[in-house]
């Protein structure tokens, strides 16, 4: 399918806003991205045009956003464009929302602590062993059947 999909970094301007849906759970909030220059004359960082999206987030992604994000935090959010233009009361306007696919807080501003949506969701999930990402010296997959993983001297942690 030919959609736009864009990739949006700015700061969460409204407090999301949670509904129960015939469909599924859907959330929206609004989302303020504001450009920032250097300006040579003045030597410092200066604040451009402020853009403003609504996000919607459907299905889990709604109930996540719903208990992670509050206002004033520093977000990214990935997903599909759409711009609308009507006419209300004689008056032209235009919006453009973002249905979100990923939403996620910008860690370059600051730390997150991330946790699984529920325990039945972990305790579910099949428990395997870990996989062998190691090579050998040769470069070629480790593949001995032991399960041992072949770590060369430098790598081992004392």
């Amino acid at each position: 399918m030919n959609e736009t999909m864009v990739c949006a970094v700015g700061r969460v301007a409204t407090q999301p806003v949670y509904r129960e849906m015939a469909s599924g759970p859907s959330a929206r909030f609004r989302l303020a991205v504001t450009a920032r220059y250097w300006d040579r004359e003045k030597n410092t960082w200066t604040d451009g045009h402020t853009n403003f999206f609504t996000v919607w987030a459907n299905r889990q992604l709604a109930t996540n956003t719903a208990a992670s994000l509050t206002v004033g935090e520093p977000v990214i959010v990935q997903g599909r464009l759409k711009v609308r233009t009507d006419v209300r009361e004689g008056q032209s306007w235009t919006s453009a929302d973002i249905d979100a696919v990923s939403i996620g807080h910008d860690l370059a501003w600051g730390t997150s602590a991330f946790r699984r949506a529920g325990k039945a969701e972990t305790a579910s999930a099949p428990t395997q062993p870990e996989p062998n990402w190691e090579t050998t010296p040769d470069g070629s997959p480790d593949t001995a059947e032991s399960g041992a993983q072949h770590r060369p001297e430098s790598a081992v942690l004392t």
